[in-house]
């Protein structure tokens, strides 16, 4: 299928061949008709991709401060390649599409193939001929809806929540600063409550526009004047700001047309100095709108699907897009005159010569029109040299680490083919494939272990995919290495080893790299028990980062201590017998472990310490000697990597011995275990 993405390491815009998605649980396939092109957000995102590496961290000033810290701990090189490896990605471009169901994932019941919908969100909702959605991100389209118009039902909840937060009253005077698209629909929103509205704008036939859709005045300049003669002198009851601006401009302009204690909603992006005399003065209210409603950027109410209830949310994202799409259908707004532009997707690039000035030329509405029949995929052309028969790859997920680690140390060996690639989204399938030199892309993931033609499945998904795609590719008899962890419960550990038990196939190794560190040989050579800590000072993740939520990453014990702690067993040359684990929030634990051979050791892991501290450090001491290292920078996947591929070149044993794995990945199951219930756990042999 055809899709359109930004190059965002150079910056260049093009309509790509990609793989369609794959339906998922909770999500909504859709053959899109149509897609807005939203000026205003695609343009700064076109010209964030475009800047310069100095131009992107001074727009980006937070990733800025991550290069600086990773910089710090981990060195020059590790620290370029991250960069490069993030900048060298494909952007999905837009967030407001209208088409037909195809499919419906598990546990949709409110969708079915042949409903009409409009969907939203970015990367979800893209300028793409079939898209995946989560079921809160779509809405029904009522009968008599074209399918053009629904296609505005994204931005129109964006400026229906702005409306809302205005808390408007029948027979208000409303002003809208900024007649741009969103501006536009939230001036006929403020009609349809029975507002009087009065808009400004900087461009003239911005005002001429909203006039004949309905606003009662429209001006470029002397907007006190026009507010005063339209209230009597008071001033206006609400301010909707939907201008986007550098400037403190439409703030300044908003408190002097504010009558005493108005409000004051910001939807655009403006520079948000307050005017603190005038909004003191006036005692004015600020508030602002958080895209289309409630439910916006929360993973659990988009991603999950959990419903917020009626009675204590009325006016959800999905129920905003919901209410826009009647008042379409009711006729209360008219959207005819805000299209102004068609483009096929072929052609998509001529819109983005309209939205960022390349081709001056006035526009509101700019869609994009998609075939009825999805575009078939061409053949992606090998970019090998020559085949490489000793491992054909396939790789089930290519996120920043696999791309920035792994797969440059798979590629720099001549004994591997890379095969196949799949990820979630067709773009970052088809961009991976083409900077990798895959063979092929897709996007379901049953789709590489089914490949005859490979033999070593790499799994680097979302933790939650694990046991089960490393079930599926041991019973189709492949070589198989699991970034960690391998499983997040128990009851997927047992399945894994009857998998085996079944198969016969144990060719199974998982990322635990800092056993192959090249300090890792020289505490082997201290002689057991041994006394044993291991320090590590984490960085604190983002609220919501999917690697805390416990159902899909597992939370940070699983998805990152597991591997300290298979350090610790490696280190005794032991297996662990008894865990003990306490600690405080979601990132900070200290785990002890008891060894079968008498030795003892510690893991302290937290977040909790000052930025200067180095992020690991080891200590060992045994049989009259100790080994102590801190902060290194090689952690042991180049070497990791080699053995792997050694041993399924050979057919060898794998570099890790599936006990060892099991050993470790069960006493981390015990970690968690123990700190739920503030007891010491026993490790099963």
């Amino acid at each position: 299928m055809k899709q359109l993405v930004q190059d965002f390491k150079s910056g260049d815009l093009l309509v790509a061949d990609v793989p369609a998605p794959v339906v998922a649980p909770g999500e909504v396939l859709v053959r899109n008709a149509f897609s807005l092109v939203s000026a205003g957000t695609e343009r700064s995102t076109v010209e964030m991709g475009q800047a310069s590496l100095l131009g992107k961290a001074r727009k980006r000033p937070d990733l800025a401060k991550q290069v600086l810290n990773t910089l710090k701990h981990e060195g020059l090189a590790a620290t370029v390649r991250k960069i490069q490896s993030r900048l060298d990605q494909w952007k999905a471009l837009g967030y407001a599409t209208a088409g037909a169901v195809i499919e419906v994932g598990e546990g949709v019941t409110d969708f079915a193939p042949g409903d009409r919908v409009a969907c939203a969100g970015q990367d979800r909702a893209s300028h793409a001929e079939i898209v995946s959605v989560p079921q809160h991100l779509c809405a029904k389209i009522p009968e008599g809806v074209a399918l053009e118009h629904a296609a505005f039902t994204t931005l129109g909840a964006i400026a229906l929540h702005g409306v809302r937060q205005a808390d408007v009253r029948l027979g208000e005077t409303v002003a809208v600063i900024g007649l741009g698209l969103v501006g536009q629909l939230a001036a006929q929103l403020l009609k349809a409550s029975g507002c009087r509205v009065l808009g400004v704008d900087l461009n003239d036939d911005a005002c001429v526009l909203a006039r004949e859709c309905g606003c009662d005045v429209a001006v470029v300049d002397d907007a006190e004047r026009a507010a005063a003669q339209l209230t009597d002198g008071f001033g206006v009851d609400a301010v909707v700001i939907t201008a986007s601006s550098p400037t403190n401009a439409p703030l300044e302009l908003a408190a002097k047309i504010a009558r005493d204690r108005a409000r004051v909603v910001v939807v655009g992006a403006v520079k948000m100095e307050l005017p603190r005399d005038d909004f003191y003065r006036k005692e004015l209210e600020l508030r602002l709108s958080r895209s289309y409603g409630p439910g916006r950027y929360d993973p659990v109410y988009e991603d999950k699907g959990v419903d917020y209830p009626v009675g204590y949310v009325r006016w959800t994202e999905q129920r905003n897009m919901e209410a826009f799409l009647r008042l379409i259908a009711d006729g209360k707004i008219n959207l005819s005159p805000l299209v102004t532009h068609k483009f096929p997707i072929a052609d998509a690039l001529r819109a983005y010569d309209l939205i960022t000035g390349t081709k001056p030329e006035h526009f509101v509405g700019v869609l994009l029109e998609y075939p009825a029949v999805p575009s078939a995929v061409s053949e992606p052309r090998s970019t090998l040299d020559a085949p490489r028969t000793a491992i054909a790859l396939g790789v089930i997920g290519a996120g920043n680490y696999a791309q920035g680690v792994l797969l440059p140390l798979f590629q720099s060996n001549k004994d591997v083919a890379f095969q196949t690639v799949c990820t979630a989204t067709g773009a970052k399938a088809e961009k991976a494939r083409t900077k990798f030199g895959f063979q092929t892309a897709t996007t379901d993931w049953r789709a590489v272990v089914a490949d005859k033609n490979v033999n070593t499945v790499l799994v680097a998904t979302r933790h939650d995919l694990h046991a089960e795609i490393v079930r599926a590719a041991l019973r189709a008899g492949k070589t198989v290495f699991c970034e960690k962890p391998l499983c997040l419960r128990a009851e997927e550990l047992d399945a894994i080893l009857k998998t085996v038990a079944e198969t016969g196939n144990a060719r199974l190794m998982v990322g635990f790299n800092r056993r192959f560190a090249p300090f890792a040989s020289r505490v082997r050579s201290l002689a057991p028990p041994l006394v044993m800590r291991y320090r590590v000072s984490a960085g604190v993740l983002p609220p919501g980062h999917w690697a805390n939520d416990p159902s899909v990453g597992g939370g940070r014990v699983l998805g990152e201590v597991c591997h300290f702690i298979d350090f610790l067993q490696f280190a005794a040359q032991s297996r662990p017998v008894s865990v003990f684990a306490q600690g405080f929030g979601a990132e900070n634990i200290q785990v002890t472990m008891r060894f079968a051979n008498g030795s003892v050791g510690a893991v302290d892991y937290f977040t909790v310490a000052d930025a200067s501290l180095g992020k690991e450090h080891f200590e060992a001491f045994g049989g009259g000697a100790s080994v102590v290292v801190d902060d290194f920078s090689d952690k042991g996947q180049p070497e990791q990597i080699r053995n792997m591929i050694a041993a399924v070149k050979s057919g060898g044993a794998m570099p890790i011995p599936l006990e060892e794995i099991v050993a470790s990945t069960r006493a981390t199951l015990a970690a968690l275990e123990s700190q739920r219930t503030g007891r010491a756990v026993e490790v099963a042999a």
